[in-house]
């Protein structure tokens, strides 16, 4: 079972592509969410003021796999898809990949731009640290107080990640392991006596 993925470490440094006067800024910034793509454009249109357009790419997940791919009044299918090209190429995933073109007064032709944004997002991320992560799975576990030396018993010796603990009246922890090991771990928690465990939604 596969239970790693790629994605990029830290935002790419600032690259620049110049074609025929027209100027292709890459960009290129991990992301968990949709929402993070319109903080990250936004902060570029504010840099990039005089920019005509701002092409992106970007693929979320692992199992199921989430992406789009923008052109921004470029010809369909010139800008978005030779970035997201580039995203497939390198394998990684949960990035977003942006082109800022600042034209230089003279058209490229359909072959042109693809070329040109092509080239913009492989050196964004040739200029990003490309990492593997694990695939983790995140557990809920509930239990009185009492019980608390027989939960992180399991936790120490299988190396799980305590991602949060709440131990008012009850004590409810959240927990992360590899993918490949969650089955075994949830059945571990499972058969224990007046422990709850449950998949984290």
């Amino acid at each position: 079972m596969k239970d790693t993925y790629k994605t990029i470490a830290s935002p790419s440094d600032e690259v620049l592509f110049k074609e025929k006067n027209s100027k292709f800024f890459g960009y290129a910034f991990p992301i968990y969410t949709e929402e993070e793509v319109k903080k990250h454009l936004d902060i570029l249109r504010k840099k990039h003021f005089g920019a005509v357009h701002f092409c992106y790419a970007f693929q979320l997940g692992t199992d199921i796999l989430q992406f789009r791919a923008n052109d921004d009044g470029e010809p369909s299918n010139t800008a978005g898809m030779p970035i997201y090209g580039q995203i497939q190429s390198f394998d990684i995933t949960n990035v977003l990949v942006v082109v800022v073109r600042f034209f230089g007064g003279v058209k490229l032709g359909v072959g042109g731009l693809i070329s040109a944004y092509r080239t913009a997002a492989q050196m964004a991320l040739e200029a990003s640290e490309i990492i593997e992560k694990t695939i983790d799975i995140h557990y809920v576990v509930s239990f009185d107080y009492k019980n608390i030396n027989k939960v992180m018993r399991v936790i120490k010796e299988k190396k799980l990640t305590l991602v949060s603990q709440n131990m008012e009246n009850s004590c409810v922890i959240e927990i992360a392991t590899r993918k490949k090991n969650a089955e075994m771990i949830f059945d571990i928690f499972k058969i224990m006596f007046e422990i709850e465990i449950k998949l984290k939604k």
